[in-house]
């Protein structure tokens, strides 16, 4: 089994290294930041990739979304996430596009190298690997109502083709409106999902977080 290692602590790298060794895997690449998860896929071209979620340089949530951003390129990849915060949003994101192959495990909860071994032959055979507290917070999770809730069509609309990248002029053209009509739209959205003007893109990303969340 190939497998591609992204974890930005070097203690953990390089025990995560070790331990597949000792498990027979070949370590294709070990890399220690987000950004080098893409290159590192389309060059060693791994049967499973191990990745931290939140890693440098934002040290939010940069794991994942190089993670998804890999899955949408090869959508084969099978990939496990490792963290130590049970955060429901995070699995719900992979895990939308229902081709399986997806896992997440709390660090500490990873208490034997079987517990390693096992998940990572479950995702390279298609299946889903979930940790019990992230269950749990799943669960959780759908009885809250949806946070999308308020939002009209229109909005909806909009935040559809933000999450596809496009920018408000390019929203405006290609929905034959003014761009003003798509900023107040962009405002009416950030305004019922929560959230506060900080100044930076920020709140467009994580709009288009929760809009995939709630897919």
């Amino acid at each position: 089994m190939r497998v591609l290692v992204a974890e930005d602590s070097v203690l953990l790298r390089e025990g995560l290294v070790r331990l597949l060794g000792d498990l027979g895997c070949e370590v294709v690449a070990a890399v220690g930041d987000a950004p080098s998860v893409l290159p590192a896929v389309r060059a060693h071209r791994p049967d499973v990739a191990v990745v931290d979620i939140r890693m440098p340089p934002g040290m939010t949530d940069d794991g994942l979304r190089a993670a998804v951003e890999a899955r949408a390129e090869r959508p084969d990849l099978p990939v496990l996430l490792l963290s130590a915060y049970v955060e429901a949003g995070y699995a719900d994101l992979l895990l939308a596009d229902r081709r399986g192959g997806v896992g997440y495990l709390l660090k500490d909860r990873v208490t034997s190298i079987e517990v390693l071994r096992d998940a990572l032959r479950t995702l390279v055979a298609g299946g889903t690997v979930l940790d019990p507290e992230v269950v749990a917070q799943l669960l959780i999770e759908r009885r809250r109502p949806d946070p999308l809730a308020a939002l009209t069509a229109r909005e909806r609309e909009v935040l559809g083709l933000m999450a596809e990248g496009l920018s408000n002029a390019a929203i405006a053209d290609r929905l034959v409106v003014g761009l003003g009509a798509v900023e107040k739209h962009a405002g009416n959205i950030f305004g019922k999902i929560g959230l506060r003007d900080d100044g930076s893109e920020n709140r467009r990303v994580q709009a288009v977080l929760t809009w995939l969340r709630s897919r």
